[in-house]
Parts: structure tokens; sequence; C-alpha cells
């Protein structure tokens, strides 16, 4: 008897895998085949919801009623939070806060491809933590839209594999039960993946070194920046963006480290504005890891050198960086 109802709970897990994976596949073939709902050129428009895609300079927001819009970003976008009461205004963010899973406020107007060109954005703060806890799970340079599919459909045939193995051996039930949470974890992983930069092929990453405990980004860290400028000046930087992710070694609290990692990458991003006039609707939300992800070991001065680190990933778009401007 016990052994029957572990393995119904098993089954009626497995059937949730799959019933998950078919709608994670489904929604993103929807949107791949245009469900996006051009506006009318010159219309006013102002509208909620939330980011499901975050290109170079724009994003696909889905509104309340389902409706998929595209936003166009412009450097006189302002992005702020709502009031916080009468004598209180918004505070301003960068475009590069505009983040997949965020809920905002769009305010603009169509222009001739459809899209909202927005002239306002706002949102609240604990709409932003929320979304920035969902960016931090994502790697936008792992993998490309093509592995990410043939990932979800992995996971479909394991799930039915392990479907056909319990009912021919009931004492299989528990390490079958293992194999689907894992596999709920992947499909969800996939789906992140390929509603956030799966668009985007990396090109080259750079890394700037920082000093223990220090934020400071020094002549070498400088000099490093400016060579890889150099590189790119002469390169076709259309469909380009550049995500910025700091790190820290294990010296200090996990709190402390994911601060100090958030504020190197911060520094890297303000050398690149003010020196390079990188654009901000270029850049891509910065990240601090901390002291994960670690690139060496950090039981030795030389390894924890390497941890402290901020990496400069140059990414294009595959469909817009190989055409002429």
């Amino acid at each position: 008897m016990r052994n029957r109802k572990t393995t119904s709970i098993t089954l009626a897990l497995l059937s949730l895998l799959i019933s998950t994976a078919l709608a994670f596949a489904g929604a993103n073939r929807t949107q791949e085949k245009g469900a996006v709902q051009p506006v009318t050129s010159g219309q006013s428009v102002k509208t909620i919801g939330i980011v499901t895609k975050r290109e170079a300079d724009s994003f696909v927001m889905k509104e309340q009623s389902g409706v998929y819009r595209s936003v166009a970003l412009s450097s006189s976008t302002s992005v702020k939070t709502h009031r916080k009461g009468a004598f209180r205004g918004g505070k301003s963010y960068g475009v590069s806060y505009i983040l997949r899973g965020l809920r905002l406020e769009v305010s603009g107007r169509g222009n001739e491809q459809g899209q909202i060109v927005a002239d306002s954005i706002k949102f609240d703060e604990d709409d932003l933590r929320t979304a920035q806890a969902l960016e931090a799970r994502v790697d936008p340079v792992e993998e490309l839209a093509k592995e990410n599919r043939e990932r979800v459909a992995a996971q479909e045939e394991e799930a039915r594999r392990l479907q056909r193995e319990i009912a021919e051996n009931a004492a299989a039930t528990a390490e079958a039960r293992k194999k689907a949470e894992d596999a709920m974890k992947s499909a969800e992983m996939a789906n992140n993946r390929i509603n956030g930069l799966d668009e985007f092929d990396p090109i080259k990453t750079i890394t700037v070194l920082f000093a223990t405990g220090s934020s400071v980004l020094g002549p070498k860290g400088k000099a490093t920046i400016d060579q890889a400028a150099a590189w790119v000046k002469p390169q076709n930087t259309k469909g380009w963006v550049v995500a910025v992710v700091g790190f820290a070694d294990t010296t200090g609290k996990t709190a402390a480290n994911r601060a100090l990692s958030e504020k190197r990458a911060n520094a890297v991003i303000g050398y690149l504005v003010t020196k390079h006039n990188l654009p901000l609707q270029r850049l891509v939300q910065p990240f601090g890891y901390g002291d994960l992800n670690p690139v060496a070991e950090n039981k030795t001065a030389e390894g924890r050198a390497k941890n402290r680190r901020v990496e400069i990933r140059l990414m294009a778009n595959k469909g817009i960086a190989n055409t002429t401007s």
C-alpha cells in the first residue's frame, strides 16, 4: 500500500514536469512567431506590464491583458520609481535597471515600427529587487537558444522514460522522484535563458583585477579597459551589449563581499561611461556575485588575487551584428 502511494505521488510529479516543460517551450515559440502587437504611429500609450525579454535598445513586455508590446529606449527615457508620498519624488535609475521579470508602467508614443517609444518608465523598488534576484540566476552567455530548446526536449523525454521505469519497477520510486526534481530545475533554468539574452553571442571577455577590500579602479585596471576599448573601435558594434559582473575572494563575510563586488562593477561602468562614452542603453544590468563563481582557489594569495575581479562581457545580437550598418 505504501509503495502504491509513493508511486502515485511520483507519477504526479513527473506529469507536472512534462506539462511545465511543454508550457515553457510553447510560450517561447509563441513569442518567436511574432505575438508582439504593434501600436499606431503617434498614438499616446500608457500601460502596465511585466518585462519578458530584454534587448540592447528595447524590451518586450506582457500587458495585464496578456498582449505583448515592444518598447524602444532612448537616451531621453526617464526611469524612476513611483512617488513615496506627497513630498517625496521617485528615485532615478538608468535604463540598465530594466530587467526581465520587472513589473513596470510605461508612458510614450507609437513609432513607425509599431513600438512604444518610452518617455517615462516607473516601477516599485520591491519589484526591482525581485527582478534582480531572478536575473542573478541567469548566466547570459552560458547557452544559446537552440541548445536550450534541445535541453527542454531532452528533459521531456527523460520524464517519459522515468514514467515507464516507475510502472515497471515500484522499488525505484525514490530515485525517480529525485530525478524529476532535478529535471524540473533544469527546465526552469532553460526557460530563464530562453527569455533572457538568448539571442546574443559572447564575443570577448575582459577581466579587470582589484586590490583586497577595494572597489577603486587602479591604473592597471584602467589600462586594461583602455586596451579593450581600442580593440572595440574598429569592430562592427551594431547590436552589441555589455554585461559588467563583479566578483570577490572569500576574505570577509558573504554579504560584505556581495556589496563589494557590486561596487567594483559600478566602478568599471563609471569609467566606461565617462572615459569611453559607452551609452547606458548598451549596458545589461550590473550584478555582483560576491565570492561565488571563483576562477581560482581561494586558499592562496595568487588565487584570491585572480578572484578579485570584474568581467566585462561583450556580446552581440547574432541577427543584427553580422549585418552592415
